[in-house]
């Protein structure tokens, strides 16, 4: 080993942080906790017996297809799926506007590595998903933070923080946006206000980026088109995945984008990991094709529905006054407030002694805001848990009080 190992270091590597998260987890997997800090599917929604089928018969069938290396650009079969599938809700695409991803982590590594040069700015929600938030910072993005409203960003504070930026000769690389069911918010924005930020991006000629991975986990409430559909100019870079909605293990997320912008991603990433996994998107694909795709997501769209109602329940019954929660239509989070003088990092100490966890607000925000509040997952622990973990929350927070 050299004598002084972070000499060597890049200042990339030097930059990079872990996962708040991802160590957070490591404190809750203890089995008396009952944890609602990761952002995990339920294990229960895995169709594993039709995945045992579907593995055999891609092996019998495209064995050798499916065992050597793919193109970059992603399985001609899952592609096509996938287009049409869009097509079907109003999306003007083709085969080239798709390019598949090991999974829509990769993809916001990928954006940020052709967009960003060290110091670009970008513009996020206040709060917005902490995975994207550390692929941009580990290219050099500065972030700027946009406050949410019930709608999602507010337009009128991004149109005035574009505007001072314009005055200062500057201009972000993008706008990231997660306009259904927000994580951590969960928030969905209504149509009026994505044609609001859609014709401010344009008016200022910086792109959008929309991550959509919750967007299929809708329990109640009127289905809003796609920023990508909206806007219908290329100006929006849509982000999908099947992490949340079929199987995380598999790790197939993509990217919808001008053709322009997915021929340097197909260049990004053909220097990142050559292709995603061929195997796993053909089983993707077939499973599509035999129809088991939609029939399982009505399961876990009516498994996830029960276990959020719990937990709102459970926040009803249980906690103090002075305390608020957002009500999300779908997706896997929501966003509990504690009074203004609380601090949720002191709450976390109390909570893991009542043997519940959850994840900082802090760490979705950009500016370091965000300190009395906290993210909450109602997607894996079961409705009894959920309850439970809830009593729990609230007696810890009354301790604190």
């Amino acid at each position: 080993m050299v004598t002084d190992l972070n000499s060597v270091f890049s200042n990339t590597a030097k930059g990079m942080k872990r996962s708040a998260i991802r160590e957070l987890l490591k404190l809750t997997q203890r089995s008396d906790i009952i944890s609602f800090a990761g952002g995990l599917p339920a294990p229960d929604t895995f169709p594993i017996d039709q995945l045992k089928e579907i593995s055999c018969e891609v092996l019998d069938t495209e064995g050798a297809q499916a065992l050597q290396y793919g193109a970059t650009e992603g399985d001609m079969k899952l592609r096509e799926i996938l287009v049409e599938r869009y097509k079907k809700e109003g999306l003007k695409l083709d085969i080239n506007n798709l390019v598949i991803t090991t999974a829509s982590q990769q993809a916001l590594d990928l954006i940020p590595k052709i967009f960003i040069n060290p110091g670009d700015k970008i513009i996020c929600g206040l709060p917005s998903y902490l995975g994207g938030l550390s692929a941009f910072s580990t290219y050099g993005a500065q972030m700027v933070g946009i406050k949410l409203d019930d709608k999602g960003m507010r337009a009128d504070l991004l149109e005035q923080e574009l505007e001072k930026m314009k005055a200062n000769g500057e201009k972000p690389k993008f706008l990231y946006i997660i306009p259904d069911f927000q994580n951590p918010a969960g928030i969905t924005m209504p149509e009026s206000r994505r044609l609001e930020i859609i014709e401010i991006a344009r008016k200022y000629d910086v792109l959008i980026v929309e991550d959509s991975p919750y967007r299929e986990l809708r329990f109640d409430g009127e289905v809003q088109r796609t920023m990508y559909e909206l806007d219908g100019t290329g100006h929006v870079i849509l982000l999908g995945t099947l992490s949340k909605i079929f199987v995380p293990g598999f790790r197939i997320g993509w990217v919808v984008a001008h053709e322009d912008v997915i021929d340097k991603i197909v260049m990004a990433k053909q220097s990142t990991d050559l292709c995603t996994s061929p195997y796993v998107q053909k089983i993707a694909a077939k499973y599509y094709e035999k129809g088991y795709f939609d029939e399982n997501l009505k399961k876990i769209i009516d498994s996830y529905r029960i276990k959020r109602d719990a937990m709102l329940e459970a926040f009803r019954k249980y906690m103090p006054k002075g305390v608020s929660w957002t009500e999300p239509e779908g997706g896997l989070f929501l966003f509990l407030t504690l009074p203004e003088h609380m601090n949720s990092e002191d709450l976390f100490k109390i909570a893991i002694e009542q043997k519940v966890a959850f994840v900082l607000g802090s760490v979705f925000h950009c500016d370091g805001s965000g300190k009395n509040t906290m993210r909450l997952n109602f997607s894996f622990m079961n409705k009894e848990q959920n309850d439970e973990g809830v009593k729990r929350l609230a007696e810890a927070i009354k301790q604190l009080m």
